[in-house]
């Protein structure tokens, strides 16, 4: 892994010189028709999806014919990136530039040898089942290299009402309005943490895409997809005794509405052993959204955060995923929006939790125990990590897996607040199924 990522660098560092040796100081220009075109003496990663395509370190895409059809995002410090047609449409993910040769569009369409003597390799499979067209657009963005390795100050003072508290309220637990019966068998309610890798995540076909940001909530109320009625006879998973019971009696009433029934424990959002970057987590989704419970979406994060928190956190994430299974509902919640279900990330309209968990301060009532941090380091982003993981430790005492959910937020979304993402509708892996 070394020796490759050393000729990453090394054919990175070739290509910035071509760019810098250029005639021209732009990335691109214009063809005098509103269209953007790249320089023709610039160098570029020639890749062949069905057509030839020109990979740009400055991270514009363009057609063999010069024109933008696209960007690149790299993940900081290598040459991985995800290629984004002009729609935002995801074309290949995680493809190592590296591998392919380096030209321009001069010596392209000259018919002139490229860089490398191998033979094109074949681009990477993409996560659709074909990649859709793609065309000339002169309106794409295209990160420029202080969006992808710019640093907020420190001391900036953000006003409170643009901290990463959710605006939304936490999701409602109502029953539907649907007479629709059907039983199911009970879910497990192990929590043991998977082992062995990331599993294949596989598109659904036509199924919705977007963008959109996350936000945060755990009220332990019954989650919405609990009622058999709403989720079409596979309800999710529901229990009792401060969450650690499972209980199959779906038409038992909501801790928040006087019974017994809550959010389970055993769903916190979680990582895999041997998968870095893709996390796993249950949501709540519009209630306009409705038949939704069961399924699942991949949410890209875009490296920018929602309502101007953008800082070094949120940045951090650029590029992990998060896939999220459905499990509740919300009347506030908006398009694009997902309400992920994270201890201490409030307890929104529904507070289910006070009286019956035992636990310590969960913050702010909308963005939890993070909206707290913000505020009391005055949205530091360098301190923000560190009094999460304190409050985490504080708030949840002995319940030793709450506290593995708070911490997620800490660890694997390094304390981001309501962070940008694109997302795809995905087939539900079985480390969420079993969980569901």
């Amino acid at each position: 892994m070394k020796n490759r990522f050393l000729k990453s660098v090394l054919v990175l560092s070739t290509v910035l010189a071509m760019v810098n040796c250029s005639d021209s100081g732009e990335s691109t220009i214009n063809n005098g028709n509103g269209t953007a075109q790249v320089d023709p003496n610039e160098g570029a990663w020639l890749m062949n999806i069905g057509q030839n395509i020109l990979i740009y370190p400055t991270g514009s895409v363009a057609d063999a014919n010069g024109n933008i059809i696209g960007s690149v995002i790299f993940i900081e410090g290598t040459l991985l990136g995800t290629i984004y047609a002009a729609d935002g449409t995801v074309l290949i993910e995680n493809v190592d530039v590296s591998l392919y040769p380096i030209t321009t569009l001069e010596q392209l369409n000259a018919g002139i040898p490229t860089s490398s003597e191998t033979v094109l390799p074949p681009a990477p499979e993409s996560s659709a089942e074909t990649l859709p067209e793609i065309s000339s657009n002169s309106n794409i963005p295209v990160p420029t290299s202080s969006e992808v390795q710019g640093e907020s100050s420190s001391s900036q003072t953000i006003n409170n009402d643009k901290s990463s508290s959710s605006k939304a309220k936490s999701s409602s637990s109502a029953k539907s309005s649907s007479s629709a019966k059907s039983s199911s068998s009970a879910k497990s309610s192990s929590s043991s943490q998977p082992t062995g890798g990331c599993p294949n995540i596989k598109v659904v076909n036509g199924g919705p895409t977007g963008s959109g940001w996350a936000t945060r909530y755990w009220d332990c109320c019954k989650p919405s997809c609990s009622w058999s009625e709403n989720a079409h006879g596979n309800p999710a998973k529901q229990c009792t005794n401060k969450g650690k019971d499972s209980s199959t009696d779906w038409g038992a009433q909501s801790i928040c509405s006087g019974g017994q029934m809550m959010t389970c424990t055993s769903q916190i959002p979680f990582t895999i052993d041997g998968c870095t970057d893709i996390g796993f987590a249950f949501a709540a989704v519009p209630a306009a959204n409705g038949g939704q419970c069961g399924k699942c979406f991949q949410l890209t994060f875009t490296g920018e955060g929602h309502y101007n928190s953008t800082n070094a956190n949120t940045r951090a994430i650029k590029g992990k995923k998060l896939i999220v299974m459905v499990t509740n509902i919300g009347g506030d919640v908006n398009q694009g929006q997902f309400d992920v279900m994270i201890p201490g990330g409030g307890v929104g309209a529904f507070d289910g939790c006070s009286n019956a968990m035992g636990w310590g301060n969960q913050g702010e009532r909308y963005g939890g125990l993070l909206s707290d941090c913000e505020k009391s380091t005055n949205y530091d982003a360098g301190k923000m990590l560190s009094c999460l993981k304190d409050k985490c430790n504080s708030s949840f005492g002995s319940d030793t897996e709450a506290k593995q959910g708070c911490m997620f937020l800490a660890e694997f979304m390094h304390a981001a607040g309501n962070p940008e993402h694109n997302y795809v509708e995905v087939e539900c892996p079985d480390v969420l199924k079993q969980r569901y």
